[in-house]
C-alpha cells in the first residue's frame, strides 16, 4: 500500500470510528503523548508491572490472591499461568503443569487465554490449546479447576468435539453455580476465521453446546474499524497480501448478579448484547428463537473484557479511548477511567476489596499489526480503580 493510500485509509478509519462514538463522555485524543489538555478520569493505582511476556487475563480471588495468564502468541512464555506473589509472578499451580504434554493434551497447559476465580475456593484456567490462534490441538482445549487451599487440580473438563471447530478460540468464561448439579459455565468463542459463539457447558457432566454460533451478536461487525492512538488498529495482511483489519468475534462476557442475564460482545464491535441464560441452557429453544431473544443494548465503545458487580452494574473496557466505562442498572453509561496509561485495557476483575482490577497490555502494538515491528514498550501494567462494589455472586 502506498503512503498516500495508507494515510487516506487511516483518515477514513478515524472519521468512521469517531463518528460512531457519540455517547462517549468526553472529547478524546487517544495518543497519550499528544493530549496535554486531556482530562484524566479515575484515581488509578498501579498494582504490578510486567517486564517480560505480555499478559492478557487477571483474576482476584475472594481472599485477594491475584492470578494472571500469558497466551502463547509469540513472546517467550515460560509458563502460561502465574500467581503474583511476593513481588513476582510464579508458575501456577506449578511449572510442570505449565508444560504441554504432546501425548496427552489434557494433562498440561498449552496456551491459556483466561483465568477466573469462581468465588467458591477455586481458580479456573481456560486453555485454548491454540497457540498463535492456530487450530486447537485435538483434546487440548479445556477448563482446569485448581483448589486454592491446596493448589491442587481438582477438575479438568475437556471441551467435547461438537463445540470445538477448527477455527475455535475459547476466550473468556463466567460461572453460575445456581444451575445444574455442579453449576454451568459460559464461554465465548472469539474466532478470527470462523463463527463466534457462546459455549454452554454443564460442569457435572462436561456436556456442552454451541449457542448463537455465527449470529449477528457473536460476529464481527463488518463496518467496524478500530482506531487506537490516532490511527487504524489491528491492521494485518490478508491471504492476498493486502491490508485488512483483524476481526475478532465474541470476546467479552459478564454474568448478571442474579445469574439470569449474560452480557457479551465481539471485540470487533462497539455494541453490548444480552440474552437470558435460561434460554441459552434450554435445549428446546432453537437458534432462531434464541437469536430473537438477544437484546442489542447499544454502543458502549470498543471492548475487550467485560465484568459485572453485585449491584447490577456492568463494566466495559474502551480500548479506543484508554478507558473503562460503567453501565448502571438503569442502562445509563458513565466513564470511570480515562488515562493514557490504560493502553488497551484487556481483562477486568472485581476484587473483594471494592476495586476493579484490569490489565493494560498494548495489544494493538504487537509486531503482527506493524509489518513485523514490535512497538510495545515494557512494562505492561496491572491497574486498579476503586468502585466500592463487590463481585457478582456465583451462588
Amino acid at each position: 500500500m502506498s503512503m498516500k493510500k495508507h494515510l487516506a485509509w487511516s483518515a477514513l478509519a478515524l472519521s468512521v470510528a469517531l463518528a460512531s462514538q457519540t455517547t462517549f463522555a468526553a472529547s478524546v485524543s487517544a495518543m497519550p503523548g499528544n493530549a496535554p489538555a486531556e482530562k484524566t478520569i479515575g484515581q488509578l493505582e498501579q498494582v504490578f508491572t510486567f517486564h517480560d511476556a505480555m499478559p492478557t487475563g487477571v483474576t482476584v480471588t475472594e481472599t485477594g490472591r491475584i492470578f494472571v495468564n500469558y497466551p502463547r502468541w509469540g513472546d517467550d512464555v515460560p509458563f502460561t499461568v502465574g500467581e503474583i506473589r511476593d513481588g513476582k509472578v510464579v508458575a501456577y499451580p506449578d511449572a510442570a503443569f505449565n508444560r504441554e504434554d504432546p501425548k496427552a493434551p489434557a494433562k498440561g497447559l498449552i496456551s491459556v487465554q483466561s483465568v477466573v476465580a469462581d468465588g467458591q475456593g477455586r481458580v479456573w484456567l481456560l486453555d485454548t490449546a491454540a497457540p498463535n490462534f492456530a487450530a486447537p490441538k485435538a483434546g487440548g482445549a479445556k477448563l482446569v479447576a485448581v483448589d486454592l487451599a491446596s493448589n491442587k487440580i481438582v477438575k479438568t473438563l475437556v471441551f467435547p468435539a461438537n463445540v470445538i471447530l477448527p477455527s475455535t478460540y475459547v476466550n473468556d468464561m463466567r460461572f453460575d453455580f445456581r444451575t445444574g448439579k455442579e453449576g454451568t459455565v459460559y464461554v465465548t468463542d472469539s474466532s478470527v476465521s470462523g463463527p463466534g459463539a457462546i459455549i454452554v457447558m454443564d460442569i457435572a457432566s462436561g456436556k456442552a453446546t454451541r449457542r448463537l454460533s455465527g449470529a449477528k451478536s457473536t460476529s464481527v461487525d463488518p463496518d467496524f474499524v478500530p482506531v487506537v492512538e490516532g490511527q487504524a488498529a489491528l491492521i494485518t495482511k490478508g491471504p492476498d497480501g493486502k491490508a485488512k483489519t483483524l476481526g475478532v468475534a465474541s470476546d467479552g462476557i459478564a454474568l448478571s448478579a442474579d445469574g439470569k442475564i449474560l452480557y457479551f460482545c465481539p471485540l470487533s464491535s462497539r455494541h453490548l448484547y444480552s440474552v437470558p441464560t435460561a434460554l441459552l441452557r434450554d435445549p428446546n429453544v432453537g437458534e432462531a428463537q434464541l437469536a430473537a431473544a438477544v437484546k442489542d443494548l447499544g454502543e458502549k465503545g470498543a471492548s475487550d473484557g467485560l465484568e459485572a458487580d453485585a449491584n447490577g452494574a456492568v463494566y466495559a473496557g474502551d480500548y479506543e479511548h484508554n478507558g473503562i466505562r460503567k453501565r448502571l442498572a438503569d442502562g445509563s453509561w458513565q466513564t470511570i477511567v480515562h488515562d493514557p496509561r490504560v493502553l488497551w485495557p484487556d481483562t477486568l476483575s472485581v476484587g473483594p476489596d471494592g476495586y476493579l482490577y484490569f490489565t493494560a497490555n498494548q495489544l494493538q502494538r504487537q509486531a503482527g499489526f506493524h509489518d513485523g515491528k514490535d512497538l510495545r514498550e515494557k512494562p505492561y501494567s496491572l491497574l486498579r480503580v476503586k468502585i466500592d462494589a463487590a463481585p457478582a455472586p456465583t451462588r
